[in-house]
């Protein structure tokens, strides 16, 4: 698989920690130029500290930033973006509130968009791809995770539909769906959780408090078992420079089981043994 980087440099976002990060060391040690987009100015001096890294400044909810982007990239051929920034909200869908929702797919889908947008005359010029990370959780709606699920299943989605948009210009896209990985974005996740307990009315408490605890307590137990974050980078540097790439990589063990599973058994059964494997 070759990584040559004649072609011009891959556009990270959320590239100051967890699968960013990861993607940001693993391109760069390779010989890679990299644009590494974060936010925070001390992320952005940690990311500038590594050979072949040029730190971009980067909110991908703000029009601003991205059209200071499109700006940034004029004349720079790109060979790839990967579009990692993302957030989790968490809840019952029958108590959230809809901004919540909506600040959910502005983060997660939205701004992949926005983002591609802003790239695609920089990817042209370079016959570059995209790599969008997506989530099992896209393709296996789970309780309290419904905004997240539902913004990664309309990325999964919209991944397909930008591809057949820009096979004319060589320009392919892949969505890779990891499960369990061990990141910051968990630990984000369990403080939110909390937040989001607290949150609900006295009926939202005595109706969903305690399945949200338990769900909690096993889902952080997963998290610190995960994969490594370099797991999904490993991916994502061959869905950029593989000759054929993947439309979809599936990542982590437990990601393959739940995609296989859910396929295969009746849905009440599957429902079922969900809720065991969430603590419900």
């Amino acid at each position: 698989m070759s990584t040559a980087t004649s072609s011009g440099a891959v556009l990270i976002t959320g590239a100051s920690t967890g699968i960013g990060l990861a993607c940001v060391k693993r391109l760069a040690a390779s010989g890679v130029p990299v644009l590494a987009g974060a936010r925070k100015p001390a992320d952005l001096e940690r990311l500038g500290a590594i050979d072949g890294v040029e730190p971009v400044s980067l909110d991908v909810t703000d029009q601003a930033a991205i059209e200071a982007l499109r700006e940034h990239l004029v004349g720079t051929p790109l060979r790839g973006l990967v579009n990692n920034a993302g957030s989790a909200v968490p809840g019952p869908l029958e108590e959230l509130a809809l901004d919540e929702l909506r600040r959910q797919f502005e983060v997660n889908t939205f701004a992949c968009i926005a983002v591609a947008q802003a790239a695609l005359p920089a990817l042209r010029s370079g016959r570059g791809r995209i790599v969008n990370i997506g989530s099992i959780g896209g393709r296996v709606g789970q309780p309290f995770t419904g905004p997240y699920c539902g913004s990664k299943a309309a990325l999964r989605v919209m991944s397909t539909s930008l591809r057949r948009e820009l096979k004319p210009w060589g320009i392919w896209v892949t969505c890779i769906e990891p499960g369990t990985i061990s990141t910051e974005i968990w630990g984000k996740g369990a403080a939110a959780s909390d937040e989001a307990i607290q949150a609900l009315t006295a009926d939202g408490r005595a109706r969903y408090g305690r399945q949200m605890e338990r769900m909690g307590k096993v889902v952080g137990g997963q998290a610190t078992a995960g994969l490594e974050p370099d797991a999904v980078a490993i991916r994502v540097q061959h869905a950029l420079f593989a000759r054929r790439p993947r439309a979809f990589y599936t990542v982590g063990r437990d990601a393959h089981a739940m995609g296989t599973l859910q396929a295969l058994l009746p849905t009440r059964a599957w429902d079922r043994l969900m809720d065991r494997f969430l603590g419900l």
